[in-house]
């Protein structure tokens, strides 16, 4: 039986691999056609001096929990169940595992596939076809059991590239649930920036509430002992209605930004209720680690999910050249086929063969040229994504660190400037009262406070903001991801 196999198997393998030969001087032409993008390397990229020009600390890499640094154990717990609860981070999570069940789909192209059949038909035997007299004109089945074996030999990588491409797509939606995660939990410190904003904004009205009452008794006072006209005592009691819209038009804001953050955590409005006012901590100093722009490529989710694509285009390609040569698979089968259930099981009722299966494109129309140029075409695009992409982060790095260098001069500033006004509405108060200064004066300098006073609490809620930024165009605390593709393939080849 051994000996047998032999005899069929060898001839087989040696035409198929005969065929091969003569067959690839007749197949298709790929018509020239190539692709034209360049992927960037990062060292090209001057930004030394840009960046070496905006900080003089030294720092580490953010961490996956940098919100952390700000103190706030709400927002820690804000971060939580957003992370849990959001659907938008399931989705990119669901579309993980799509890939890689694809990815196993490819995986099981480079394995021989295996199938069992069996078949019984139940018919009247013509008297006047091909089968034996003693059939001729009976009534009795036709029944086959059959164990067929098919292997792909994959001579020129098609079915390696394709699992390179499905591994490489993998690996580029996994990084995407982390760019996912990094824009949810970039919203949620950015919508807690702004309630905390609102809720110096509203101890601001609420405090200039306070003093424009005890200078509506004041301007009574004076007016009741002729030291002053009803114009002021007008002018005084039209500010407080002011001041009480704007803190009714802040409390309504502080609402909305609570249902927000409960909106981003995947819960109902109901858990806004819930949220109390921030209490963030001491911003940690600027500081940058010194392998920018080096390994930005691997820390930053967008920049490494966009390297994948192109991993993944390259593959394409491959997989759409070797369209154009033989594809070779072998097949085998054994089994056993008989007139009537009585022999099948008989040794004489066995079958059994081997053999090469060939196809070659000689004319498709320009077909699979067409396929090879639209692949190609989006290796180009997917390439351009990538320069763009990683171009578009330096400078996201760059920008924040530009402002958050300028903010930090703007708010030393601003509290030189809020100092000062603060002085002056002081005397102007003092002066009043003791009727040196005008109504009107008081009037411009309780003004001139309120601005500046609003103005350091937007320049502290941006600096917070910029920070932020700053953690979020180097990655976010994003790890390196080294994908399967190297270590997939290997396995699958084996040894």
């Amino acid at each position: 039986m051994t000996t047998s196999h032999k005899s069929v198997a060898h001839p087989a393998i040696a035409f198929a691999a005969a065929a091969a030969a003569v067959l690839i001087a007749g197949c298709a032409g790929t018509g020239g056609t190539r692709s034209v993008a360049i992927k960037l390397d990062p060292s090209t990229l001057a930004s030394t001096e840009s960046i070496s020009a905006h900080h003089h600390a030294e720092a580490h890499w953010p961490r996956a929990d940098w919100w952390v640094d700000y103190g706030d154990a709400q927002l820690d717990q804000l971060m939580t169940a957003a992370l849990q609860g959001q659907p938008s981070v399931r989705v990119a999570e669901a579309r993980f595992r799509l890939a890689t069940a694809a990815s196993k789909v490819s995986r099981a192209a480079m394995y021989p596939e295996v199938n069992a059949a069996a078949r019984g038909t139940r018919q009247r035997f013509s008297e006047n076809g091909v089968a034996s007299p003693s059939l001729a004109g009976e009534v009795d089945s036709i029944n086959d059991i059959n164990v067929v074996l098919s292997y792909d030999l994959d001579l020129w990588g098609r079915d390696r590239a394709a699992l390179e491409a499905s591994l490489d797509r993998a690996s580029a939606a996994q990084v995407d649930v982390q760019a996912a995660r990094l824009m949810l939990t970039s919203a949620v410190a950015r919508t807690y920036f702004a309630l905390n904003l609102a809720h110096t904004q509203l101890d601001i009205a609420q405090a200039a509430l306070h003093q424009r009452q005890q200078l509506l008794s004041l301007t009574q006072r004076r007016v009741d002992a002729h030291l002053d006209s009803r114009v002021a005592l007008t002018l005084a009691e039209t500010l407080i209605p002011t001041t009480r819209k704007e803190i009714f038009a802040l409390t309504e804001s502080i609402i909305r930004l609570e249902n927000q953050l409960a909106l981003l955590a995947g819960k109902g409005p109901d858990a806004g209720r819930g949220i109390h006012r921030p209490m963030l901590g001491h911003l940690p100093m600027i500081g940058l680690p010194s392998e920018i722009p080096a390994e930005l490529i691997g820390r930053r989710p967008d920049v490494v999910a966009a390297r994948w694509r192109v991993e993944a285009a390259a593959a394409d390609v491959d997989v759409a050249r070797t369209q154009f040569y033989p594809n070779i698979s072998l097949n085998a089968f054994v089994g056993a086929q008989s007139v009537g259930l009585d022999n099948l099981v008989s040794i004489g009722s066995r079958v059994l063969g081997i053999g090469p299966a060939i196809t070659l494109p000689i004319f498709d129309g320009g077909r699979l040229r067409g396929v090879l140029a639209a692949n190609q075409a989006a290796y180009d695009v997917a390439v351009e994504q990538y320069n763009g992409t990683l171009v578009s982060a330096l400078h996201d790095v760059v920008e924040q660190l530009v402002q958050l260098q300028s903010l930090e001069h703007q708010v030393r500033e601003q509290e030189d400037a809020l100092a000062l006004s603060e002085q002056s509405l002081r005397l102007a108060n003092a002066r009043y009262g003791q009727g040196l200064e005008s109504f009107l004066h008081v009037l411009k300098a309780e003004g001139d406070v309120l601005a500046q006073r609003r103005l350091s609490a937007a320049l502290h809620s941006r600096q917070a903001e910029c920070r932020m930024n700053l953690d979020r165009a180097l990655g976010g605390g994003a790890l390196p991801t080294h994908g399967p593709s190297n270590a997939a393939v290997s396995d699958v080849a084996g040894p």
